[in-house]
């Protein structure tokens, strides 16, 4: 439990419910110097029934090492841990964590079972844990153990802080410029619908066909290049008159224009394509590809050091998305 509806239990907190001194519960929690066996049994119960979390750069110090800071991320397999949008929320975290002599682990959770979740909550060796892919489900799970040393980067809750892009406004700025380019048969590839975090630049799609009186022409996706290969060819299928795609990943985009040349399509003389995240191969195919701004480094280190400071974070942090406007559209 915490002291308040957002703040993880304090050193002090755990002296006053002991009915010790602050010094004398840092002997016991650091494991050094004298404290009688009825101080120490008297500050463990107020560390269990606190919840209580030490500075992790100050325990990580006096034990040696061993503390760490957990990227958990959910997945319908383990081949979720190789995504390189993972991998750089990882190496962001661990940027942060270094200096204060704390590692970086990273977690897999299973898709349809948010329980796995207990065993972190019951590491006194996780200082902090960092949620991607993170659904209501999950939230919902988290245990009361990981309350104030838990955060999201998607979407979060009362007790789960909230670290993310701003992808409505990001998408946004991606269609309007579609539009005013000229294109009015705008079709949208998806991220996968069981993400909540996904599902806002779809309803910014939906409410914008909406002013501009165009129709909605909406095809499921998975973030990956080769399902936006596949819906390139469901999109001419469906909608021979078609003159634009946005894709909610840059890897999805890509596989739309190849799709597209599968069919003859010229990009962007035929279709338009456009798609999000601005990853470092946008700006290098041919034609380099249209997208919007994703700050995932700067997201992660935000959320990282939200967990290391231990200090309440605001309950939702959006980062803005800049539109990078390029050949492809």
């Amino acid at each position: 439990m915490t002291t308040a509806a957002h703040r993880p239990a304090t050193l002090e907190d755990v002296a006053r419910v002991a009915g010790v001194s602050r010094s004398t519960a840092s002997r016991v929690i650091a494991g050094t110097g004298f404290a009688s066996p009825a101080a120490r049994e008297q500050v463990s119960a107020a560390v269990d029934r606190l919840g209580y979390v030490p500075n992790p750069a100050a325990r990580a110090l006096v034990r040696g090492g061993g503390v760490r800071l957990v990227v958990a991320v959910l997945g319908t397999s383990a081949a979720v841990l190789d995504d390189p949008y993972v991998h750089q929320v990882v190496g962001s975290a661990a940027r942060v964590c270094t200096p204060a002599g704390v590692g970086v682990a990273l977690y897999w959770l299973p898709f349809g079972d948010p329980r796995s979740l207990d065993q972190l909550g019951g590491d006194r060796s996780v200082c902090g844990v960092i949620l991607v892919n993170t659904t209501e489900e999950l939230l919902a799970a988290v245990p009361s153990s990981l309350r104030g040393r838990v955060v999201s980067i998607g979407v979060g809750s009362a007790t789960v802080p909230s670290f993310d892009v701003d992808n409505a406004a990001g998408s946004e700025a991606v269609l309007r410029h579609l539009y005013a380019a000229g294109r009015r048969r705008i079709a949208m590839v998806t991220g996968p619908r069981w993400l909540p975090c996904a599902q806002r630049p779809v309803q910014t799609y939906r409410r914008l066909m909406a002013e501009a009186g165009l129709p909605e022409r909406i095809l499921p996706g998975d973030f990956g290049a080769v399902r936006g290969r596949a819906a390139a060819g469901e999109a001419l299928r469906r909608w021979p008159d078609i003159d634009a795609i946005y894709a909610i990943s840059d890897d999805t985009a890509l596989g739309v224009i190849a799709g597209l040349r599968d069919a003859g399509v010229q990009v962007p003389g035929d279709v338009a394509v456009a798609g999000f995240d601005d990853i470092p191969l946008a700006g290098m195919t041919a034609p380099a590809l249209t997208t919007a701004s994703h700050p995932v480094g700067r997201i992660a280190v935000a959320a990282a050091t939200a967990l290391l400071d231990g200090r309440p974070a605001a309950p939702v942090t959006l980062f803005p998305s800049a539109l990078v406007a390029r050949a492809s559209a």
